[in-house]
């Protein structure tokens, strides 16, 4: 799964720790999302997104190979 989070929260000129305590997780969780090794859980993500203010479907998306 691909997701925009680095760009979203760059542009924001937000700090992954901000953005980590923000949706209560661990700065390593956001660098795990934004590297596309983690899959948040759906709850996360709505968290994430809302965050943004942003839909699921605008900040994380399939990209068909």
């Amino acid at each position: 799964m691909k997701n925009l989070v680095e760009e979203l929260r760059k542009s924001r000129n937000e700090k992954q720790e901000e953005l980590a305590h923000c949706v209560g997780v661990s700065r390593q969780t956001i660098i795990s999302i934004e590297k596309g090794k983690y899959n948040p859980s759906i709850m996360l993500a709505f968290k994430i997104s809302r965050h943004f203010n942003k839909s699921i479907e605008e900040v994380f998306f399939c990209e068909e190979e």
